[in-house]
């Protein structure tokens, strides 16, 4: 019997949402591992020095997490270019995004180093935390232009329609990084230093790998590859809603932990167990959002508005099946898994509950991952920034909310339930007009 006309496209859908989704749900866990591998060697030279490196752990990953529209923004921008049919112009704008990300690596390492110690002391570190700290960070800085260029080099890549390559380059990333920590820290006795070392080197030749990536393919098409002023702005201007909207998200998560962190050491604990659960699944949903990405910005530079809303479609259904899937998974699983990370039965006793708010918020959650992925695809910023400051600011007496008239864990994790639909509704209700169906080269 034939297929379906629709079934046969669903099936076309599927395959290239696979074809992007799981290389990059690869990539998305390579950053996880090298923070992992880090510690475990770290681990094995003492408390002080584990505390050091979770600190300045910390404040680097605000750095590169605020940063992650170098990756957004050249994905969406160069595939809308491949999407038009000109690669040469997809891959002359990816140079840019990889140039910007250059120049802000720089910025940033260098007025970063003197501000190591109020840095470090932002985040409260003990007195025998601090040096290993300080010395973490200070070092750790040198690997900020690396690591930016690295995220642009994924978007350039992620636009090309090649989730792969990044995935590839992630591993050797990994590889080389644990290789060069359990020599320098181990082997050589350098100590944080020398995971600081390992990290910066491992960051630095991926980088250089993803430059000699683009190059080839710029002389393969004839794109230019020396900075260019009008470039570099469209890039930077496209950069500042992302901005935005990633400090949203990013206040959600630290008023989320300091809240929890107010309410006592039970609470924390149980609430960074289910965080660290929440953000596994949510690798798993921004892979089908960075498919979104790719694919929206080609569909729409091709000038067809037809195969957006039919990939669209397609994608949040993937997005509600993933969903349904965490769910159920997680509350199979949720009798046995507290005891994986603790033997405190309080903190047991408030994981389990925990975990049945994570759950049953995975559906929610995977429709929002693939709407932003879609928006963001769409080069829709500006809406994108604009709702997510409303979400945040919708979450935030609900978590103070939590906090204050005792309801615990379970009110924090209602205000961040809150904070979601917030979303599921600003993103819907976007999806289902045409205002963000913009189509051509370059969004105007």
């Amino acid at each position: 019997m034939a297929r379906s006309p629709l079934r046969a496209l669903a099936n076309a859908h599927d395959r290239e949402i696979l074809r992007l989704a799981l290389p990059a749900f690869g990539a998305l866990i390579a950053e996880p591992l090298f923070l992992l591998s880090d510690s475990a060697i770290v681990g094995h030279l003492g408390t002080a020095q584990l505390g050091g490196l979770g600190v300045a752990g910390q404040a680097l990953a605000t750095l590169v997490y605020l940063c992650i529209f170098l990756a957004y923004g050249t994905t969406a921008g160069v595939a809308r270019q491949v999407g038009a049919g000109d690669v040469r112009a997809a891959v002359r704008q990816g140079i840019d995004g990889m140039w910007l990300a250059l120049a802000i690596g720089t910025v940033l390492a260098v007025a970063c180093g003197p501000l190591v110690p109020w840095l470090v002391d932002l985040f409260g570190a003990s007195a025998s935390v601090t040096p290993y700290a300080r010395t973490y960070l200070t070092v750790s800085l040198l690997g900020i232009p690396g690591m930016l260029v690295v995220l642009a080099g994924t978007g350039v890549l992620r636009g090309l329609q090649d989730t792969r390559t990044p995935l590839l380059v992630s591993i050797g990333g990994f590889s080389g990084n644990l290789v060069l920590n359990l020599v320098f820290v181990l082997g050589l006795g350098w100590g944080v230093a020398g995971s600081a070392w390992g990290t910066v080197i491992a960051q630095t030749a991926s980088a250089a790998v993803y430059v000699a990536v683009v190059l080839r393919a710029a002389r393969r098409h004839g794109a230019p590859v020396r900075p260019d002023l009008g470039g570099l702005r469209t890039a930077a201007t496209a950069g500042v809603n992302l901005l935005l909207r990633t400090a949203a998200l990013r206040v959600v998560l630290i008023v989320g932990t300091s809240v929890a962190a107010r309410m006592g050491d039970a609470e924390i604990a149980a609430y960074q167990v289910g965080f660290q659960v929440w953000t596994l699944l949510a690798f798993a949903h921004d892979a089908i959002a960075i498919a979104g990405q790719a694919i929206t910005g080609r569909h729409l530079g091709a000038s067809d508005t037809v195969g957006t809303r039919a990939a669209t479609r397609r994608m949040v259904q993937w997005g509600v099946g993933c969903g349904v899937v965490f769910l159920l998974g997680l509350l199979l699983v949720r009798p046995w898994l507290p005891e994986f990370f603790t033997s405190d039965g309080r903190v047991r006793d408030l994981l389990l509950v925990s975990l049945v708010l994570v759950a049953l918020l995975q559906p929610v959650a995977g429709v929002v991952f693939v709407l932003d992925g879609i928006l963001i695809g769409a080069g829709d910023g500006a809406y994108l920034a604009a709702t997510t400051v409303i979400a945040t600011v919708v979450f935030l007496p609900a978590a103070l909310a939590a906090y204050g008239t005792g309801a615990g864990l379970v009110g924090l994790w209602l205000a961040i339930g809150l904070w979601m639909v917030a979303r599921l509704i600003t993103l819907g209700v976007r999806a289902l007009g045409d205002a963000w169906l913009v189509t051509g080269a370059v969004r105007r």
